[in-house]
């Protein structure tokens, strides 16, 4: 074969080649397993984690396979998606406190969520919900507020531990009704709920899905959702605008991104992805029973997100002076 006929037959092998190899990325992607990040084993983020990694799994032919780190934030885990090949075989699913609170409240955080990370898409949002004990007493926000004001001890809120949702919770409620109280700390919103059920606390800011049980039965008071949105798993309860304190927001989201230099093809067909995986009717009714509703959007929508709960996150924590080793 001559020299000339050779580099013919090279160069038409090689076209072939890059033909051949855009569709793996775009089209034929995954090929392999594909690893979620989140946080600890039994929590909410590891129940959204597992139904979406069952469901993905299906739909791709290929496994989805969760790998909890259990740490405090979600910081250690987020860290390891952050320096992990940007090929879209890592996803995070993370919480309000590793991507938009961290930067603020940790000294030695080893990644930047706006800088390491490229947004899928919003996934959850679970409200917390303003609580005390039952029995006699304020049966409304605004009386809880005013009865507070005429109090002459500090009033107890329990909190689910430093740079918590819950504690960023009372520090707002501080600051926007100016009322004396002390915020306590436990260790977590379990042992939190708890405290007001016992009466050792006033009140507290918890998830809604442990607080609605004991709703239910009579045992703790809702008074308001920190949230701008009712919650369909239990519409009657109020939001905070609406109970007379516009601004008390305190919920947990959980939002699913990729390392930062993800391809835009990739990064287009896990948002179709998962998005219509959300979007199922079972899978809503997955979400609602614990607590929390589906919030899928686009890339665009959770990135604004993300900076604008960052933003807002930064201004309170920054408010408050606190940072955590």
């Amino acid at each position: 074969m001559s020299s000339l006929a050779r580099t013919t037959v090279v160069s038409v092998l090689a076209a072939s080649v890059l033909v051949s190899a855009k569709p793996v990325s775009a089209q034929e992607y995954p090929s392999r397993y594909v690893r979620i990040i989140t946080g600890g084993a039994g929590n909410f983020h590891d129940i959204v984690a597992r139904q979406l990694a069952q469901r993905l799994s299906e739909r791709w032919g290929q496994s989805v396979v969760v790998e909890n780190q259990p740490a405090a934030g979600l910081t250690i885990g987020s860290a390891i998606a952050a320096k992990a090949p940007p090929d879209g075989y890592t996803l995070l699913l993370a919480d309000r406190t590793a991507l938009a609170a961290a930067p603020h409240l940790y000294k030695n955080l080893r990644y930047d969520p706006g800088k390491d990370f490229r947004p899928i898409t919003l996934v959850a949002r679970a409200p917390n919900v303003v609580v005390t004990p039952a029995g006699p007493g304020p049966v409304s926000l605004r009386e809880f507020i005013d009865d507070a004001r005429r109090r002459p001890q500090p009033v107890l809120f329990a909190s689910a531990g430093m740079g918590t949702v819950a504690h960023l919770a009372g520090e707002l409620f501080r600051q926007l009704t100016k009322i004396d109280m002390q915020i306590v700390p436990y260790k977590g919103g379990v042992d939190a709920a708890l405290a007001v059920l016992k009466s050792e606390a006033h009140f507290s800011c918890v998830a809604i899905s442990l607080a609605l049980p004991h709703i239910e039965t009579g045992k703790l008071k809702a008074l308001a959702l920190a949230s701008g949105r009712r919650f369909g798993g239990a519409s009657y309860i109020p939001t905070s605008a609406e109970a007379g304190l516009p601004g008390f927001e305190a919920e947990q989201w959980l939002a699913m991104v990729v390392p930062m230099g993800v391809s835009d093809a990739i990064a287009d067909k896990l948002n179709r992805d998962i998005v219509d995986v959300l979007r199922a009717p079972e899978f809503a009714a997955i979400l609602r029973a614990q607590g929390a509703e589906i919030a899928p959007g686009t890339p665009a929508e959770l990135a604004a997100f993300m900076a604008s709960e960052t933003a807002r996150l930064k201004k309170l924590i920054d408010s408050i002076g606190i940072q955590i080793e």
